[in-house]
């Protein structure tokens, strides 16, 4: 009672009501691949609410202090205060290793779901026009993880992240003419200085969380703002959104969503260990820990740097160090292509059409065959960033896994990236309906010249005028109108998610998200679905119980009153009958009469 007093007294004075029913009433699909975005938004709150908790006890500071506590191979050593408050973190403050490593799985699951996120959007097509800024917005919250999820990961100052900064600062260094400025300007001296510690805490803390909350902000914003893409299906068109309503299916299963991301994170930081810097021991610049390997998010970066040869050489009198190339171009490259590609896709096909239905993978084979080559470029080198761990395992020289490695590094990405363009020409030109189903005689007319594409094909969409079976149905509801779209030859039956004041309004509503469906009636509000077997059968149970229940009853009331009529005995005499009057009394015993 009181919460609906205040919601009414504030949409009173802010008159939120239309705002709040319009943004209910929004449809998102079902398909589970949209999850993705939602998985790594709640990544993102689960790396909040742990980071939070985290600051309260992490000492950003590279001064020496003396660790006393539980870890007693580490108890009177003299330390930074970054890295002797990560060890009493972990091993002196309750459930402090719990939501540490649960925030470190939580950067992990973060990077990953964009990533995958990213993929969706990338095989699907769904960065063209209208969502060129929503993709544009993606690729950065990509870098802004990958950069934050790296701050992060150095601050403890243990052994292992001092080794990433060591490589980070000479690939930085290695950047020409300006190389050694930039360094010089982001840690305020040489490496390492007194300042490294706490500007990557500001980073890490402040700076890089705002931006990604407000491109967070913005992305959610013009989600609602556009029309959510979907994939083909029926009565599904470039004009509507076919799917679940906001509120409240849709509500109920992306919170069920985040108890479960919630539920695992928790989960994996209680029972998988990662990243202890207790083992790896206090940074020192004079040392370094064999094996080491990165998160995988940034393992490419340190394959790259394995895989490339020693190849320096002068430009201007300016030295260019090996590096460069790997570190810095290799990176540059990648982000700036993918911030590109909507715009030199849309170049190259021509396709300025802005688009609600999505790609099938198989439908544009250069696409596809583009993205599996760099994603195996991409894996090749993670791999690679192990390949000292590898040659232990397999017992072989690491020189000798180091050319493997480039080899695969130059010729498996060509091979997939072939193979997958062949597949998805074949599956577009064929009637197969999976990879399973291919044949040889498919893959050699894939392999062969394009057919000639009709002559309305990439052009405007031209509604249908003659489409058999379907129409539009409009129903009054109280003073609102409502309506759906029904097609009988595909059983499909499709219902507004808003209502509308008037019946013109709603053939419009109908006409905008079915263009070429003329055929509009009102045949009355639709009748309730049928019951299903379960409630028939509940249905028919409850029936036949309210019937016994109504008959035992009856019965047990006509034996109680039996048992009361029984008990009373024979009705009295009448006086009238008798002889005597009503004021006649009784004899009384011994007395007179």
């Amino acid at each position: 009672m009181i919460i609906d007093r205040m919601a009414r007294a504030l949409d009173d004075r802010l008159r939120l009501s239309p705002i709040t029913r319009r943004a209910l009433a929004k449809v998102f699909p079902d398909h589970w691949a949209f999850m993705l975005g939602e998985l790594a938004l709640y990544s993102f709150v689960a790396l909040i609410l742990t980071g939070v908790y985290l600051t309260f006890f992490f000492d950003p500071s590279s001064a020496d202090r003396v660790y006393h506590g539980d870890y007693a191979p580490l108890d009177g050593a003299t330390t930074s205060a970054a890295y002797a408050s990560t060890v009493r973190l972990s091993w002196d403050l309750r459930a402090g290793l719990l939501i540490r490593q649960t925030h470190h799985w939580a950067a992990l699951l973060f990077v990953a779901a964009i990533l995958l996120h990213l993929m969706r959007i990338f095989f699907t097509g769904a960065f063209r026009k209208p969502r060129e800024l929503n993709w544009l917005i993606g690729v950065t919250m990509l870098t802004l993880a990958l950069a934050n999820g790296f701050t992060g990961y150095s601050m403890p100052d243990d052994l292992l992240s001092g080794l990433g900064l060591r490589i980070l600062t000479s690939v930085v260094e290695s950047i020409p003419l300006v190389g050694t400025w930039l360094l010089a300007l982001g840690l305020g001296g040489e490496f390492p200085s007194d300042y490294l510690i706490p500007r990557l805490f500001i980073t890490h803390v402040l700076l890089v969380p705002a931006i990604l909350v407000a491109l967070v902000s913005l992305h959610l914003g013009i989600l609602v703002r556009q029309k959510h893409s979907q994939f083909p299906g029926p009565g599904r068109t470039e004009h509507n959104v076919v799917g679940s309503r906001l509120w409240p299916s849709y509500t109920l299963r992306t919170l069920a969503l985040f108890a479960w991301v919630l539920a695992v994170l928790f989960a994996l930081g209680g029972l998988v260990q990662i990243n202890p810097v207790w083992l790896y021991g206090p940074f020192e610049p004079a040392q370094s820990s064999s094996p080491a390997q990165p998160d995988w998010y940034i393992a490419w970066g340190e394959g790259a740097l394995r895989l490339f040869p020693p190849w320096e050489f002068r430009i201007a009198g300016y030295l260019v160090p090996a590096p460069f190339f790997p570190g810095v171009v290799l990176g540059a490259f990648t982000f700036l292509a993918l911030y590109a590609w909507p715009f030199v896709e849309r170049r190259r096909t021509r396709d300025r059409r802005a688009h609600q239905l999505l790609d099938r993978p198989r439908d544009h084979p250069v696409r596809m065959g583009v993205g599996v080559c760099a994603l195996t470029f991409f894996l090749v080198l993670v791999v690679a960033g192990s390949d000292d761990i590898l040659a232990r395992l397999l017992r072989v020289p690491v020189y000798d896994l180091l050319g493997f490695f480039r080899v695969l590094a130059l010729v498996l990405p060509v091979l997939t990236g072939l193979a997958a363009y062949l597949i998805a020409r074949a599956l577009r030109r064929g009637d197969a309906g999976s990879v399973g189903e291919l044949t040889r005689a498919d893959l050699r007319r894939a392999a062969g010249p394009a057919p000639a594409r009709p002559a309305d094909e990439g052009g405007l969409e031209t509604p249908a005028r003659d489409r058999p079976g379907e129409r539009i149905e409009l129903w009054p509801e109280g003073e609102l109108w409502r309506w759906r779209y029904r097609d009988d030859s595909a059983q499909v039956v499709l219902t507004g998610n808003r209502a509308l004041r008037s019946e013109e309004e709603a053939v419009e509503a109908s006409r905008l998200a079915y263009p070429g469906v003329d055929r509009v009636v009102v045949p009355g509000p639709p009748p309730p679905p049928p019951p299903g077997r379960v409630r028939t059968v509940l249905r028919r149970w409850g029936r036949a119980a309210a019937a016994g229940s109504l008959l035992v009853g009856l019965l047990v009331d006509r034996r109680r009153r039996g048992r009361r009529g029984d008990d009373r005995g024979p009705p009295p005499p009448d006086p009238a009958e008798s002889g005597s009057s009503p004021t006649d009394e009784p004899a009384r015993p011994g007395g007179r009469t």
